[in-house]
């Protein structure tokens, strides 16, 4: 910091004391959240142990939820009139300004309608199409090729590595409302490090098949069941070069898709059901998360939460407490399943691979399989003329 033009004093090896959190520095942003934590909690709220950027309040049968994101804050709740004095206690704290209903957060697009809402990033996906110039390219039927295995020595090294970094970047962000795009993105996120043509190539793949239909998006229905039903899936020693599986799984609320994840396994596994059973043991470990998270939403599930594997060695290794030969190289916290259906949270469920949803987040499928596997996860193209919509590329 610099002394303010004018200041003299006396005394050397003076000390200016910093009263208010400044933009730029490191502790800004932290002191916002404390002083914004503080103000809401006097308020009455209370924040979730299992996001803590969430904060909830119920009162006299009605509930407020508020969603933090640094200074940009949802509200949502069941009393207008709770709402409206919400607003102006952090007017009166803060001075906000309300931006009036949801329509778009955070490069998020969100449309209510009655049968429900419905949140896309069309805007974003056409910026990228425009920054990287194809917006007038030829449409792709999938993200990637079938079969196709990226490693780290095909293709050369290119020259200006940032430029694939960016747009890879960019891809997860959109993964947050495209998850058909979700197992491209994560093979192309492996050579961000070293990029090559071909790893540039997969990637405009990707964008040819986002240029087919920008407007899709993630659709939440309003008449959906307060249900849990999760599918876990795994594809043992996918990688040519680690010969590590992927861990993939999808979990409904309902009809409404509203957590899914495919990543690569941490560690080698000795066979497919090994796999398998890793990968359960992160679906447990979310829907564990997810049923914390309903408690904080006044939401409380009562029923066993079903999780269909297509793998019936993993299913009988999470019931079975007899399969010593086979477990005892597996770490202790991969038993997490046999605890949770023991405790009765979990119910495992046999299902054949071709019902298995989360199998497209596992590998790259064909088109007639990946189409299936695109119905299932409920997205929708609300700019579609089959919504009402008017396709404006």
């Amino acid at each position: 910091m610099v002394l303010p033009p004018g200041f003299k004093s006396d005394k050397p090896n003076q000390a200016c004391k910093l009263l208010r959190s400044l933009y730029g520095l490191r502790q800004a942003s932290r002191q916002w959240n404390v002083k914004l934590t503080r103000a809401l909690q006097a308020a009455g709220f209370k924040q979730s142990s299992a996001d803590p950027s969430l904060f909830t309040k119920a009162k006299d049968d009605a509930f407020l939820a508020l969603l933090i994101y640094v200074d940009d804050i949802l509200v949502a709740g069941t009393s207008p009139s709770q709402i409206q004095s919400l607003k102006q206690m952090l007017d009166d704290a803060f001075k906000i300004k309300d931006l009036g209903t949801l329509n778009y957060f955070l490069g998020i697009e969100a449309l209510r309608t009655p049968s429900g809402l419905h949140l896309c990033q069309r805007k974003y996906i056409l910026d990228i199409l425009a920054e990287n110039g194809f917006l007038d390219s030829k449409p792709s039927n999938t993200p990637c090729v079938t079969g196709q295995k990226l490693t780290n020595y095909e293709g050369n090294l290119l020259a200006k590595p940032e430029v694939y970094r960016k747009l890879v970047g960019k891809l997860l962000y959109l993964t947050h409302t495209r998850p058909d795009i979700s197992y491209s993105v994560q093979q192309l996120s492996q050579f961000v490090d070293k990029p090559r043509d071909s790893h540039l190539t997969a990637a405009h793949r990707v964008l040819r098949y986002l240029k087919r239909s920008p407007g899709k998006g993630l659709f939440f229905p309003s008449t959906s069941q307060i249900k849990l039903q999760g599918f876990s899936d795994s594809d043992w020693a996918s990688c040519a070069e680690t010969r590590k599986s992927i861990t993939s799984f999808c979990i409904y609320l309902g009809d409404s898709l509203i957590s899914w994840k495919t990543k690569k396994q941490a560690t080698i596994s000795r066979s497919s059901s090994e796999a398998e059973y890793r990968a359960l043991a992160s679906t447990v470990c979310e829907v564990q998360w997810l049923v914390y998270l309903l408690a904080d939403l006044q939401i409380t599930i009562t029923e066993s939460i079903p999780i269909f594997c297509d793998n019936k060695s993993a299913i009988a290794i999470g019931e079975n407490h007899v399969f010593h030969e086979r477990t005892k190289h597996i770490e202790i916290d991969c038993h997490v399943v046999r605890q949770k259906v023991c405790e009765g949270l979990i119910k495992l469920m046999a299902v054949s691979t071709l019902q298995q949803t989360a199998d497209g987040f596992t590998k790259a499928l064909p088109k007639i399989l990946f189409d299936n596997f695109h119905d299932k996860l409920g997205i929708r193209d609300i700019h579609a003329p089959a919504y009402g919509g008017v396709m404006k590329q």
